[in-house]
């Protein structure tokens, strides 16, 4: 059986109080609230869900960049070393992020070259020649050509400069690649070109990818499971079809409905009710039941467990015996 290369264990993660005012009380931000995931060798989670939602804290959360304030984190199987440790170290260069915004992520000082080869720097692999051989190669695996290894940042596209970012990222033989929102900065054009190299690289070389990003028609095109997130919690996790054409979830039947067809919104978009509550002001119960059209009273008395409801499906709602399941594969998601 193929088992979790990375993995969380209920990982929560709070900021410190703020306030909103001089005489206002401090509040706690609750970024994420006990989140459960398990990523496998080769396969790719899709994490979704609106802006807030957590997804970017949760691919900090699984690289050791924050720590947990509560639950854990597992890399094969082991606990993930204190950040900024030797440890931490060497588990760094197998776990990568690939950043949004490819210009930021770059040093415009660096030429591309010298971009790629410093993981191989820092992490003491390989000599002078044979890190300059692998920052070739590396260009040729991300589509560049021996041309562009003299140029900076600048001077590149935008999908050229990602490309850069990605080849920078491989550079050290990772196992696991997270991927923050890494085509929303990109063109439409470009944005299918960067998803289609990563589903070739992933194919080659059997890396794990989260994926997170708010577009579920990327995400259709690269994951193979989907987990939604809602206010630092995950509401619904199942293969990508099953979130796409038969979402339980109805947060997750809302977020699909609002993924526009060819003519444009969908007639039978589900259009939520409010603004998502702050994570300092989190509702009590289950955090989505100000804005559900489903709402009982245990909703907000109670917050739902994510449990099984089916093969590799989970849902947390208190409604599920009452929730119709939407079909909608009529829906141009591709």
């Amino acid at each position: 059986m193929n088992r979790p290369v990375l993995q969380a264990r209920a990982v929560v993660r709070h900021y410190s109080p703020m306030r909103s005012g001089v005489f206002s009380r401090a509040r706690t931000i609750r970024a994420v609230d006990g989140v459960s995931i398990d990523l496998r060798r080769g396969e790719t989670i899709g994490l979704v869900g609106e802006s807030g939602s957590g997804k970017s804290t949760v691919g900090r959360l699984l690289l050791g960049l924050e720590p947990a304030n509560a639950g854990q984190v597992l890399f094969e199987g082991k606990p993930l070393a204190k950040m900024d440790s030797a440890a931490w170290r060497h588990s760094r260069a197998r776990m990568q992020m690939v950043y949004q915004d490819p210009l930021a992520a770059l040093d415009r000082r660096l030429t591309v070259h010298q971009q790629i080869e410093e993981p191989l720097i820092i992490h003491r692999l390989g000599d002078t020649h044979a890190r300059r051989v692998r920052a070739r190669e590396l260009l040729d695996a991300v589509g560049l050509q021996s041309h562009h290894d003299e140029r900076y940042p600048h001077e590149l596209s935008g999908g050229q400069r990602q490309r850069v970012v990605l080849a920078r990222a491989l550079a050290t033989n990772p196992d696991v690649l997270v991927c923050d929102e890494p085509i929303s900065a990109l063109d439409v054009s470009i944005q299918a070109q960067i998803i289609n190299l990563l589903v070739a690289l992933q194919q080659k070389l059997g890396i794990a990818i989260l994926f997170i990003s708010h577009d579920l028609r990327a995400v259709r095109q690269i994951a193979s499971r989907i987990a939604v997130m809602y206010l630092g919690h995950i509401v619904e996790e199942a293969p990508t079809a099953d979130v796409l054409f038969h979402p339980l979830h109805p947060y997750a039947q809302a977020l699909v409905s609002a993924v526009p067809d060819h003519r444009g919104l969908r007639r039978d978009r589900i259009v939520l009710k409010g603004e998502p509550p702050s994570p300092a002001n989190r509702p009590r119960g289950c955090a989505f039941h100000p804005r559900c059209p489903l709402v009982v009273d245990v909703c907000s008395q109670h917050s739902p467990v994510l449990r099984e409801v089916g093969p590799g499906k989970r849902v947390a709602c208190h409604r599920l015996d009452g929730v119709k399941a939407v079909d909608h594969r009529q829906i141009e998601v591709g």
